[in-house]
C-alpha cells in the first residue's frame, strides 16, 4: 500500500506541472482527463498486480522457510535415530560376542553326563533276599558320558560336581520291599515298606548329592529285602549331572 500511493502521487505531481498545461485552452479537457484517468487505472492494475506478486512471493518465501526448517528438523531426528542404531547394534554385537563367548565356556565347563536304567532287561526278576545286595540294573536307556556300568550297577562320577539322583523300588508283601542309594559305601536316601497285608508297594525318592570325580554311586536292598521288575520298567535308578563345581 505505501508503494502504490506513493506511484499515485507521484503521477498526479507530473500532471499538474506538465508544461503548458495552463496555456491549453483549445484543448478538449474532457478527453484529456479520460486520458489521465484510463492511464491512472492501468497504473493502478499494474500495481494491484504487483502488490500480489509481492504477497505471492513472501507467502512462497514463508513455505521456503518453513521447508528448510522441516527439513532441518527431520535431518536432525534422522542423525539421532541413525546415532541411536549405531548404539543398539553395537550392543547387540557384544551381545552375540557374549553369547557365543559363554556357550563356547559352557560347552567346556559342563560336559554332558546322564544315565537312567532299570532293572530287568528281559522277562521277570525277583532280586533278594541275597548276600550281595547290590542291585544291577541291565537295562540301560541312557548314559551319556558313559558313567554308569551295567555290568556292576554302579555309577562313577566324571567330574566334580552336583548330581540328581533318583530311583524307584517295587515289591510284594513277602518280603521288605525297597532300597538304599550308597555314596562310598555309605547309605544316603532310601526307599522302604514292611511285609504287610496288601500284595505289592512302590515308592520312590530322589537327592541332589555333591560328588567328586570317582566318586561311586548305587543300589543296595534292605537285609532280607527283594525288588521285582519286568520290562514294563518298575524298579530302576537315573541321574544326571546337574553343573561342575
Amino acid at each position: 500500500m505505501e508503494l502504490r500511493a506513493l506511484l499515485l502521487l507521484t503521477l498526479l505531481g507530473l500532471l499538474f506541472v506538465e508544461p503548458g498545461f495552463g496555456q491549453r485552452v483549445d484543448m478538449d479537457i474532457s478527453e484529456w482527463l479520460s486520458d489521465k484517468i484510463e492511464l491512472i487505472k492501468n497504473l493502478e492494475d499494474k500495481l494491484k498486480q504487483l502488490e500480489t506478486r509481492q504477497n505471492d512471493s513472501e507467502a512462497l518465501e514463508a513455505k521456503l522457510n518453513a521447508t528448510v526448517d522441516e527439513v532441518t528438523r527431520q535431518k536432525a531426528e534422522v542423525d539421532g535415530l541413525r546415532k541411536e542404531n549405531e548404539g543398539l547394534q553395537t550392543r547387540l554385537n557384544a551381545t552375540e560376542m557374549e553369547i557365543d563367548k559363554l556357550k563356547q565356556s559352557g560347552a567346556k565347563s559342563a560336559p554332558q553326563i546322564a544315565f537312567s536304567a532299570s532293572l530287568a532287561n528281559f522277562g521277570e526278576i525277583y532280586r533278594g533276599p541275597c548276600t550281595d545286595k547290590t542291585l544291577i540294573f541291565k537295562r540301560v536307556f541312557s548314559n551319556t558320558g558313559s558313567g554308569y556300568d551295567p555290568d556292576t550297577g554302579i555309577f562313577t562320577a566324571p567330574v566334580n560336581g552336583l548330581y540328581f539322583l533318583s530311583f524307584s523300588t517295587y515289591g510284594y508283601n513277602t518280603h521288605v520291599m525297597g532300597a538304599i542309594l550308597m555314596k562310598n559305601g555309605v547309605g544316603q536316601i532310601s526307599t522302604y515298606d514292611n511285609p504287610s497285608v496288601d500284595s505289592s508297594d512302590s515308592s520312590s525318592n530322589a537327592v541332589v548329592l555333591q560328588l567328586a570325580a570317582g566318586d561311586k554311586v548305587y543300589m543296595e536292598l534292605w537285609d532280607n529285602g527283594r525288588v521285582f521288575d519286568n520290562l514294563n520298567g518298575h524298579t530302576t535308578f537315573s541321574g544326571f549331572l546337574v553343573f561342575p563345581v
